[in-house]
């Protein structure tokens, strides 16, 4: 199956989050075990509140950028290439310290 880009939904977020959520692939494709399967975009300073995963856990691979990461309590920065993994139980967020857009893509499993 080819899902063309222009076929993605798209969504503009205000606020603390601004920037871009574009889902990758429909949860149902994903045979219900994705909560979210998107690219996503913050703008200088934005930021992913802090939440904790319950039943899931939570994959961001930074395609561009440079973030400070909120792991269970510990910040640490992070850049283009990365990876954060957020287990089941456990909490993050993760804010744009660059001055240009952070990008990357976010998959969420359920357990």
């Amino acid at each position: 199956m080819l899902i063309k880009t222009e076929d993605m939904k798209v969504e503009l977020r205000t606020g603390e989050r601004e920037g871009t959520l574009t889902r990758l692939v429909d949860d149902a494709l994903m045979h219900n075990k994705s909560k979210l399967f998107a690219r996503i975009t913050l703008k200088p300073g934005a930021k992913t509140p802090l939440h904790k995963h319950e039943g899931d856990f939570e994959v961001y691979y930074i395609v561009a950028g440079q973030a400070m990461v909120n792991d269970n309590g510990d910040l640490k920065p992070a850049k283009t290439g990365d990876i954060i993994f957020t287990d089941h139980g456990e909490s993050h967020s993760m804010e744009n310290i660059g001055e240009t857009d952070l990008e990357f893509v976010a998959l969420i499993l359920t357990l």
